[in-house]
């Protein structure tokens, strides 16, 4: 098995225990393997996020290196916030706020403006340039909304983002009016689009919309919530999507 697995600022030498990640480098002699850096969603961080996808690094193994990367915004608990938040060890942690006097985000906000998502586009690029190179970005709620609007960028040429597929997870088009010229030309870019039929945080219709802006969108469709599935049937989907960038 190749995987590489750490959400440092740069990776650990081999058997170096990897700090805040409680897992190891492990590095095969085989050919390298694809790598994804992958996005958290809203109130997650780079730990919490690699602890819930579990299921999906094993199903993976052998075949990418997952790297988990921290949003630069820590999102603060409000007044009888604190139990919505994340129970895993980690940060709550976000790429940008819909509503910046507060400091807070919702999916849902049209915000007139946002705050917050030119330092997350920089702090992905430097994880880009630092940990290249990446082959595919894999993004989750906000992240996956994230992964869209660096889709976009990518497709007018911005050199800071080299990668060739995008694999999104309860996805969304962010409802923010500074951001809908991310959302003014189609996207040429290989992408998988994960829709949970039953999620009531991100509805399967608010990530069909995010698909609408992607040339040839390919989907995976589950039955269930706001997670990541990793059935038998739903591997073999990841799996003959990454086969198309098999080195």
């Amino acid at each position: 098995d190749t995987l590489l697995l750490y959400c440092t600022s740069a990776p650990p030498p081999k058997g170096q225990k990897i700090p805040g990640c409680g897992g190891m480098a492990v590095r095969g002699s085989g050919p390298r393997s694809l790598r994804l850096l992958c996005l958290h969603g809203y109130r997650q961080d780079a730990r919490s996020f690699r602890a819930r996808s579990g299921a999906l690094r094993k199903a993976l193994r052998g075949r990418a290196e997952l790297l988990f990367v921290d949003a630069p915004h820590v999102v603060a608990a409000g007044p009888g916030e604190a139990s919505l938040l994340e129970p895993l060890e980690g940060s709550a942690r976000g790429w940008w706020f819909s509503s910046p006097q507060e400091g807070t985000f919702s999916a849902f906000e049209e915000a007139s403006s946002c705050k917050g998502l030119e330092e997350s586009l920089k702090a992905v690029a430097e994880a880009c340039a630092e940990h290249g190179p990446i082959d595919g970005l894999l993004g989750f709620s906000q992240g996956a909304a994230l992964v869209g609007i660096i889709c976009a960028l990518k497709q007018r040429g911005d050199p800071r983002f080299q990668f060739d597929f995008a694999i999104l997870i309860a996805g969304f088009k962010s409802r923010a009016l500074d951001h809908q010229n991310y959302y003014q030309e189609p996207i040429q870019l290989p992408s998988l689009h994960v829709l949970g039929e039953t999620d009531r945080v991100i509805s399967a219709e608010m990530s069909q919309e995010l698909s609408s802006y992607f040339r040839e969108p390919l989907f995976l469709t589950h039955p269930g919530g706001h997670f990541i599935p990793v059935s038998a049937a739903q591997k073999k989907t990841y799996l003959e999507f990454l086969d198309q960038f098999g080195k």
